[in-house]
């Protein structure tokens, strides 16, 4: 092995061990890898090479990351938040939050309002409203969906 092969094996090899924990976009694996003090051509390279075989795919990463933010109960803005902090482009972002329907983001909203809504018991009805109109907001839904889902979710508080 060459004095000039060696930095590239040294590169992928820290590139491998950051991705045996984890999946990683392009752009977070790259980040990392120059804080590693490594040179950027040979970063490039080396994530080129890695890409090439599969192992880097930020569309997949992007999916990954999109429905772990669905099962944490997250909107859909959260899950562009997300996926913007982990490096990944925008038009990749975009296209993956296309994927979820409102009528789904809707309904998970409702989900995630009607188990919040025991936490809130023993409050007045607009207090409680409020409390859980400010939760769902700050889990990335966007204000109409958050306030139908609140107003859905205790009408049928009240049915059951």
């Amino acid at each position: 092995m060459t004095t000039r092969e060696r930095p590239a094996v040294k590169v992928k090899e820290r590139a491998l061990r950051l991705l045996s924990v984890r999946s990683r976009s392009r752009s977070e694996l790259r980040q990392r890898l120059l804080r590693a003090h490594f040179e950027p051509d040979e970063v490039d390279a080396a994530l080129g090479d890695l890409e090439a075989v599969g192992l880097i795919d930020d569309e997949a990463f992007a999916r990954e990351v999109a429905e772990s933010q669905r099962r944490k109960g997250m909107g859909r803005r959260a899950g562009m938040a997300a996926l913007r902090t982990k490096g990944v482009d925008r038009e990749i972002a975009e296209r993956i939050a296309e994927d979820v329907t409102p009528e789904d983001e809707a309904e998970r909203a409702v989900e995630v309002a009607a188990k919040r809504l025991p936490r809130l018991q023993g409050l007045e009805p607009q207090k409680r409203r409020r409390r859980l109109l400010e939760f769902l907001l700050r889990r990335g839904y966007d204000y109409q969906v958050a306030l139908a889902a609140c107003i859905r979710a205790m009408a049928e508080e009240e049915v059951a």
